[in-house]
């Protein structure tokens, strides 16, 4: 069986057992994900590469603690987690994101449509960056990541049903700060 054929989990036994060559096909596997989750909770593109650089290290230096039966993709993602929180206790820095969805459209046909959607992308951009990291991660996760309920549950350590109700939570907190700045779009 070739590494591309092997499992995730197998992969990282492997990395656990010392053959550190299965890493690279995890990092394959996974970087684009775990980049895209970072940027979103950190908002800045040249961070978060760094950051995924340094949970791929810290998978290598922790493998130890990867179990039998743990499932990767969840033990993964709680190592990208722990790697965004360590950046922001250091820099205690709100995400920001660019404007570069609004940036200027042509006036093609088609073009109102077009940047009134970047301007909700935009929109939706501020608001989740204006979310608690809990909930903003959560929603990162369930939304964006399309991670099943239960490996978030295990990543976070509670059950599926918690999980459920903590992202109806955040989504309608999301939503509350969503109209919050549309409004605020409105009087300016």
């Amino acid at each position: 069986m070739t590494r591309m054929e092997r499992s995730d989990e197998q992969l990282m036994l492997e990395v656990r057992s010392g053959d550190e060559s299965s890493l690279g096909t995890l990092f394959e596997r996974h970087h684009e994900g775990v980049y895209r989750y970072l940027l979103r909770m950190t908002g800045q593109p040249q961070i978060s590469e760094d950051l995924v650089q340094d949970a791929f290290i810290r998978v290598l230096r922790y493998r130890q603690s990867f179990r039998d039966d743990s499932h990767f993709r969840p033990w993964l993602y709680r190592v990208a987690h722990n790697v965004g929180t360590d950046h922001f206790n250091r820099s205690s820095k709100r995400p920001e994101y660019g404007t570069d969805e609004l940036e200027a459209v042509d006036e093609a046909p088609g073009s109102q449509e077009q940047l009134e959607s970047r301007e909700r992308v935009g929109l939706m951009q501020r608001a989740l960056a204006a979310l608690p990291a809990e909930k903003r991660e959560l929603l990162i996760l369930a939304r964006y990541e399309a991670l099943p309920y239960a490996e978030i549950g295990e990543l976070l350590d509670c059950s599926v049903g918690a999980v459920k109700v903590r992202v109806h939570r955040a989504t309608a907190t999301l939503r509350q700060e969503v109209e919050r700045l549309a409004k605020e779009n409105e009087h300016d």
